[in-house]
């Protein structure tokens, strides 16, 4: 099967695949985005690639998120592959896109965070292993609307997996209206909204010292984080929660409101948690202060999407009381020299959350496909 690099002209294709899944679609402004990631511009990797049909016209895909990372005062790059589609009309396509994917050049770690059921068994047959070793298989949720996520369980049962044809007649379910609404937070002592993501920012100061410790971590620089925050796609801002002592900075929470799929209420995904060495206790109460209001901003469950046993170990009885998701190998890694293995413990922000998770729709959005989904009715009974 040919394979070849993402062309701009590729992208209503790549929505059709998208479209053909279920999965959430980009504008053309919303590619064009993730083609301006500067960590990827370094490395002039491709944006993706794709099998191509005899017109040469993308009939599979993978994308290739790269990230730039920050170890000392050395600089390295990783890729996550994303959104695997493969139709069944083109099946074994999968093998020479993830190929493709691993023999990219200038990487210390080629990885996914996010794989699904499905695509799980894939990838030990390209000698990517389940890691973090101990915790590959695990999520971690804190239910905050228990009503809502049992019709959540309802809906599923009743329905199944959804076709992209059944959801384009039943239209969103289980939308909360808290959440486009006015954000108001009670937040503890301490914890403050992160507003201000200038290079001379507090968050500045706190990301130079971050960098200089003794550990690999995706960059979050200001401009990084700016950068991710231009998604043209992003319905909602995310929730930015810091921990201030003594006037600085000394962590960081990232929260987005996604939907996983239009039967499953709201959810407030953790898409990244992060603290100085010596402030590792501000990550439960950063953590405590997105469940407490979690369900004021129409979430019915915070959700820890990839987590490591260090992460585990820094959130202690918090941990414990959050239930166990997943179950499957989610996560898998080349990394290689095993000495930045070891110097690793990412949070989701590694993966390709932060780009991949489906945004609630906006209620202009929904009120036209309401409308798509009542033309779609009247026209299948004439």
């Amino acid at each position: 099967m040919a394979v070849r690099p993402i062309m701009r002209s590729d992208h209503e294709a790549l929505n059709r695949l998208h479209r053909e899944v279920g999965w959430p679609e980009r504008s053309p402004a919303g590619w064009r985005w993730l083609e301006s990631n500067p960590a990827r511009q370094d490395l002039d990797a491709p944006a993706g690639w794709v099998v191509a049909d005899d017109d040469d016209q993308p009939a599979a895909m993978l994308g290739n998120f790269i990230q730039r990372f920050q170890h000392g005062a050395r600089s390295l790059y990783g890729a996550t592959g994303f959104s695997i589609i493969v139709p069944p009309s083109r099946k074994g396509a999968s093998r020479p896109l993830i190929r493709a994917f691993l023999k990219q050049p200038g990487l210390f770690a080629r990885y996914t965070f996010n794989a699904n059921a499905r695509s799980a068994p894939l990838y030990g047959l390209f000698g990517l292993k389940p890691w973090p070793e101990q915790t590959h298989a695990l999520k971690l949720s804190w239910t905050t609307d228990r009503p809502a996520c049992v019709q959540g369980r309802v809906l599923r049962a009743l329905l199944g997996r959804v076709s992209a044809e059944t959801a384009a007649r039943l239209g969103e379910r289980l939308m909360n209206p808290r959440v486009f609404g006015r954000r108001i937070l009670d937040l503890p002592a301490g914890v403050t909204v992160l507003r201000d993501l200038s290079d001379a920012s507090a968050y500045g100061d706190f990301w130079s010292r971050l960098a200089k410790e003794d550990r690999l971590l995706a960059d979050r620089s200001p401009e990084t984080l700016r950068w991710r925050l231009s998604d043209p796609d992003l319905t909602l801002p995310p929730i930015m929660l810091t921990c201030v002592r003594g006037g600085a900075v000394v962590a960081l929470a990232m929260a987005q409101i996604t939907k996983t799929s239009l039967i499953e209420p709201p959810c407030l995904d953790i898409v990244d948690l992060i603290a100085l060495e010596t402030d590792q206790d501000a990550l439960p109460l950063l953590t405590r202060a997105l469940i407490v209001n979690a369900r004021g901003l129409g979430a019915a469950k915070v959700r820890l999407p990839m987590t490591t046993p260090r992460l585990l170990t820094a959130l202690g009885d918090l941990a414990q009381t959050g239930r166990r998701e997943g179950g499957w190998g989610h996560c898998h890694a080349i990394v290689d020299d095993p000495a930045l293995a070891d110097a690793w413990a990412p949070t989701p922000f590694d993966g390709d959350y932060g780009i991949c998770s489906r945004n609630p729709p906006s209620p202009v959005v929904r009120r036209r496909s309401a409308v798509t989904a009542a033309s779609r009715g009247r026209a299948a009974k004439a």
